[in-house]
């Protein structure tokens, strides 16, 4: 059964229409954001990459910066 996912990145808000049972990363792909680049937030809350997502969902997506 599809889902609705909204994502809010880089203030922009995009709802993405999944089957139940995706997984971030697998989101992440599937929208073209590469997962090592960005953390996934929902309600305030991390949450990691292989979270399964099985209902309609927000997920904020934070840039992730690295360097040496």
């Amino acid at each position: 059964m599809p889902m609705q996912i909204t994502i809010v990145h880089e203030g922009e808000s995009e709802t993405h229409e999944c089957e139940e049972g995706i997984n971030i990363s697998e989101l992440l792909e599937k929208i073209g954001i590469q997962p090592s680049t960005v953390l996934a937030v929902h309600e305030g809350v991390i949450v990691p990459h292989d979270s399964q997502l099985n209902g309609d969902v927000e997920l904020e997506l934070i840039i992730v910066s690295s360097g040496g």
